[in-house]
């Protein structure tokens, strides 16, 4: 219980900023429900849920003291296979097609507000776990790993919105899962649009996260 209070008082602002914008993206959601007459958009709660898993996985782990570098490992690889689920909902406005011409605008709005609250999600939990990881592998070159960690990202949220694999179908279907990542790296002629994505996302979440981490300095 204390540990929990402390680590409230120690993120007050953060998860102030946080709530407000979750707070903007569900009202924002709720009125073009009433004017559109629609639950279409109602996933983006679900998407936003998720991006939120592994925001909440570094704070937790913030608060821990003398974790073994095991347990800061293991607890990496269950954060990373959530991280994609966060930048994600950057490509939910695909979904803005499908709306009202009328309200196209209010569509826009919408998607992008929890996509903007996914990616202050995204790079909170990434300057986070840089963090941990500084704490418990001194001889990790940070900015590369972070990087490498981006890219990753890209990768994934290709994974989830071309193959429609999630974050449990790791544990569940293993298997089919890497044999696509392996035509993937092994065909990259016949899979170009996946390495295309997968640079150019990558590349927007290394912009995105370079001017994050230098406003976040002052």
């Amino acid at each position: 219980m204390e540990s929990i209070k402390s680590l409230i008082l120690n993120k007050f602002k953060t998860l102030s900023l946080v709530t407000v914008a979750l707070t903007f993206s569900v009202i924002a959601l709720m009125i073009r429900m009433k004017l559109n007459k629609s639950f279409f958009f109602l996933f983006l709660i679900w998407n936003v849920f998720l991006a939120i898993i592994p925001y909440t996985i570094t704070m937790y782990l913030n608060t821990k003291s003398n974790l073994s570098k095991i347990k800061v490992g293991c607890w990496f690889l269950v954060w990373l296979a959530f991280l994609p689920n966060a930048p994600y909902i950057v490509t939910d406005l695909i979904h803005i097609r499908l709306g009202s011409a009328s309200l196209l605008w209010l569509d826009v709005l919408v998607v992008l507000s929890f996509a903007l609250s996914g990616l202050f999600l995204f790079y909170l939990s990434i300057l986070d776990m840089q963090k941990l990881i500084s704490e418990n592998f001194k001889r990790i070159p940070m900015e590369i790993a972070t990087i490498i960690v981006l890219f990753l990202c890209g990768f994934g949220v290709y994974l989830g919105r071309f193959l429609r694999y999630n974050s449990w179908e790791i544990i569940s279907q293993p298997h089919i899962l890497i044999s696509d990542i392996i035509d993937i790296v092994i065909a990259p002629f016949q899979n170009y649009e996946a390495w295309l994505f997968t640079l150019g996302f990558g590349m927007f979440l290394a912009v995105g996260y370079w001017m994050f981490k230098n406003l976040n300095k002052q």
